[in-house]
């Protein structure tokens, strides 16, 4: 059987760690199975790699920043590495470029354009573990590229594709996909499977467990894994393709996204031409828009549009769209301050009424205030204020019986 695992930050974050996840693969490695495995940097090394270009630069360089915060993922490989040597493994680190990890030249969020997988399966034929570092690739033009948040998942799943792996394990620190973040509701219940769609509207909507663009692949490619614990032996989460048996749960989760900052461009000629040159700015320059709401100018012809980006790309957001408004000769940009995004999942939405009903009765009978509203089949999304997210969610996740 050949097994990709992938191991987050966390569980590889101190050198007993990384013993402790040898001692893991050494168990799988044992029973005979071929297994390739994903690590991501140190837990807090990236966040110091930051920290350390920025008392050099305000504005570092995304070329240098991949070439350094690539370092991050080729430490753990070696460190994994050397940790299965010692237990008598033999293993072999390979960077994202040995892997064949092929993406486009945008640094910081490239996309995979091409995967090889490299030597990878002339390694584990000679009986090897394959310890390939997450995160990042090499673009066409030979350059070290990351792959932004959410990279070492993406490596993982894109290798299962590519390998054709039996299974792929997302080992991380907790040990699945819970109705609702653990830390905000005590009664929060670990889901035994979840389908791509709903994962993908969870991750998407703030879910800390996976990234949208990892599930993405998954479904695009038909990859289940399973997010587990790298702690303990539990079952975790399966995350597969859809079936009917699922239909029965009409939500299945709440999530909550905390990073996203509320974004108005005022006094924009109402026509679609005008607001086609905002978000296509925007969408060549790789920013994500959410719940987007437009209304009627004061000015006759004018109209504002509202809409949430990611706190860590307003800067960014407002360099484009600023640039944008030049060009069309008209329009305003104004942040207007960070919001939280709440939102409930569940392919039961499509075929029961009254969804949108109990949502707002819940925030209505806990004194919230929707700012925002997007939907879609399976998801709907509010902005609230941020100091009042948690009752949110807990509101919400009692009101659809999540806790029982």
């Amino acid at each position: 059987m050949l097994i990709v695992q992938k191991y987050g930050g966390t569980s590889v974050g101190n050198v007993d760690r990384i013993k402790n996840v040898a001692a893991k693969i050494k168990s799988y490695w044992s029973e005979g199975h071929q297994v390739v495995v994903v690590v991501s940097a140190r837990s807090g090394v990236t966040n110091e790699l930051i920290a350390r270009a920025k008392s050099i630069s305000a504005a570092p360089s995304e070329r240098e920043m991949d070439m350094l915060l690539a370092t991050g993922e080729q430490e753990t490989i070696a460190l994994t590495a050397l940790a299965l040597h010692s237990i008598g493994v033999p293993a072999v680190s390979r960077t994202g470029a040995q892997a064949g990890i092929i993406t486009d030249t945008f640094h910081s969020r490239a996309r995979i354009s091409q995967l090889t997988g490299g030597d990878i399966k002339e390694r584990l034929n000679e009986g090897k573990v394959v310890i390939v570092a997450g995160f990042q690739g090499i673009s066409s033009e030979s350059e070290i590229t990351t792959l932004g948040r959410g990279g070492s998942d993406l490596t993982a799943i894109a290798l299962a594709a590519v390998l054709k792996a039996d299974i792929c394990q997302i080992f991380t620190d907790v040990d699945g996909v819970y109705t609702a973040d653990p830390r905000i509701v005590l009664d929060a219940r670990k889901l035994n499977h979840i389908c791509y769609e709903e994962m993908l509207e969870l991750a998407a909507s703030g879910s800390k467990v996976m990234q949208s663009r990892s599930v993405e692949f998954a479904q695009k490619y038909g990859v289940p894994f399973e997010v587990r614990s790298s702690f303990n032996d539990q079952p975790g989460t399966i995350v597969k393709a859809f079936e009917k048996t699922m239909e029965d749960a009409l939500v299945s989760g709440v999530a909550l996204d905390r990073t996203q900052t509320r974004v108005t461009v005022g006094d924009l000629p109402d026509s679609p031409a005008a607001f086609a040159a905002i978000f296509d700015a925007l969408g060549e320059s790789s920013v994500s828009v959410d719940m987007i709401v437009k209304n009627v100018a004061p000015i006759p012809g004018k109209a504002n549009l509202t809409f949430s980006v990611n706190t860590d790309q307003v800067g960014y957001a407002e360099k484009v769209i600023t640039a944008a408004l030049k060009k069309l000769g008209a329009g305003t940009f104004r942040s207007s301050g960070e919001i939280a995004k709440v939102s409930i999942v569940g392919v039961g939405m499509t075929s029961h009424p009254g969804v949108a009903g109990t949502l707002f009765r819940a925030l209505s009978e806990a004194g919230i205030n929707s700012e925002l509203i997007t939907t879609s089949e399976i998801k709907i999304s509010v902005g609230i204020a941020p100091d009042k997210a948690d009752l949110a969610v807990r509101s919400i996740h009692s009101a659809f019986g999540l806790d029982k």
